[in-house]
């Protein structure tokens, strides 16, 4: 009697167990077949723009509006954050345009409405050439002519002439600082050299959000 009982119980955990195996067996093949959702991490590239430079963008398409050049709006945008990353009262550094000589503008909506008004007399200058409009708001417009003098648009190369010869023929050179690396080097220290490679960086960046 002993061997029956024991014979029909092993044949309970066989039944018992092959029900396990069976519900295992059916539970990989649902992983299996079944699509995941795995967060994916997008590394943002390109330069970062501050957000006080993002908060001036209402007074800056005001202004582009007013001046006709609303289709510029992120490059004004990335000229004041190359100028200053959108900080202290004059974010466009536009005193120079205005009175000639640095901090004569104290207030940042000024400092905007005479930024956009400059670069929209540079752009005019430059007869639509993009690159030498903004190389000129740093240069001056005086870069303007002399680009017309010598290739007729913007070239990076122009654009490291025009600082040499301008820093060659300053009273004190020590009232310079050279912005970029390798500049000092080949005495391109008047003004920014990769000026306009920064500002279509801060663009195209902006264009991207």
């Amino acid at each position: 009697m002993k061997i029956k009982r024991k014979t029909k119980n092993a044949w309970k955990y066989a039944a018992l167990l092959a029900i396990i195996l069976a519900a295992v067996l059916a539970g990989i093949s649902l992983l299996a077949n079944t699509e995941w959702s795995v967060p994916v991490s997008v590394e943002r590239t390109g330069p970062a723009i501050s957000q006080e430079v993002l908060d001036y963008r209402p007074l800056v398409e005001k202004y582009a509006e007013e001046y006709g050049i609303s289709e510029y709006t992120n490059v004004l945008l990335g000229v004041m954050m190359q100028e200053s990353s959108g900080r202290g009262n004059d974010p466009m550094q536009s005193s120079e345009s205005h009175c000639g000589e640095r901090g004569c503008i104290d207030d940042p909506e000024q400092s905007i409405k005479q930024g956009v008004y400059y670069f929209s007399q540079t752009l005019a200058d430059a007869d639509g050439d993009l690159k030498l409009a903004i190389q000129a708001y740093n240069f001056g417009r005086g870069f303007i002519d002399y680009v017309e003098e010598q290739s007729g648009s913007y070239t990076q190369e122009a654009a490291i002439n025009f600082s040499q010869e301008m820093f060659a023929s300053v009273d004190n050179p020590e009232e310079y600082r050279c912005p970029r690396d390798g500049a000092e080097e080949i005495g391109a220290c008047y003004g920014d050299i990769y000026y306009v490679d920064s500002v279509m960086a801060y663009k195209e960046v902006l264009l991207s959000d």
